[in-house]
């Protein structure tokens, strides 16, 4: 194998990341269908178990157990939303000669949920 493979090899690896991390960042901050939960909605839930958790009977007091961690879960999720604009700088820049590489259109990268501004920042037009 040459150098001028191996190089090519590795540049194919890193632009795969950078694209895989960007669609992962992309996935996690869309949006969700039905009607969105505000931090407040959910505290005011948790103080809500937290106040009758104790005088329930115990399997549903498990149960109240569980909804409060989902809850927490959800809580932490909200504040650790992914740096979108870092990822999609990125993938900007690899965008292009991955989809040249892979044979992928601007139709397709549309369908996925990337952007068309992002996609003409980067130079990727629609007949690509």
């Amino acid at each position: 194998m040459s150098d001028d493979h191996k190089a090519a090899i590795a540049e194919g690896r890193v632009e795969a990341a950078v694209v895989r991390r960007y669609l992962e960042a992309l996935e996690a901050t869309k949006p969700r269908r039905g009607r969105r939960r505000t931090k407040e909605s959910i505290e005011a839930k948790l103080a809500e178990i937290e106040a009758t958790t104790p005088d329930l009977p115990p399997a549903k007091r498990v149960e109240a157990i569980q909804q409060r961690m989902d809850l927490e879960a959800e809580l932490e999720s909200m504040t650790e939303q992914p740096d979108i604009s870092g990822l999609e700088d990125e993938f900007r820049a690899v965008v292009v000669s991955y989809s040249a590489r892979k044979g992928l259109t601007y139709a397709a990268w549309r369908e996925a949920g990337v952007d068309a501004t992002v996609l003409k920042a980067a130079g990727l037009s629609r007949s690509a």
